[in-house]
């Protein structure tokens, strides 16, 4: 599911969750919810694509994720994993959750 919320600056936030209601997904802000609408179609449009994520680790050797669109700007970032299998998890659950998920709006 997708959760729309406004975040304490006022911006428009999306986050991802799996059926086990951990975030696995999250979105940079948007000053309008209607931004923020079109990045979660972006993401269920360009979950389907492998290529588009990029795997990473971090300088702490953690490893996360970004969905990126086909223009290459990052539309979504993941939570932070303690290992490489575990990231890749992340990425096959958006995969198979994000492109039917259903979107919300919740106070946050």
């Amino acid at each position: 599911m997708f959760e729309i919320y406004q975040d304490k600056a006022g911006e428009f936030r999306f986050r991802l969750k799996a059926k086990n209601h951990q975030n696995i997904l999250a979105s940079e802000g948007y000053a309008q919810k209607a931004g923020c609408q079109n990045g979660i179609e972006s993401v269920k449009k360009n979950a389907k694509d492998a290529s588009n994520f990029e795997l990473k680790q971090t300088v702490s050797e953690k490893w996360m994720f970004n969905l990126k669109a086909a223009n290459g700007q990052v539309i979504g970032t993941s939570q932070m994993y303690e290992s490489e299998a575990g990231a890749k998890n992340g990425i096959e659950s958006v995969m198979n959750n994000a492109p039917d998920a259903e979107v919300v709006e919740v106070d946050n």
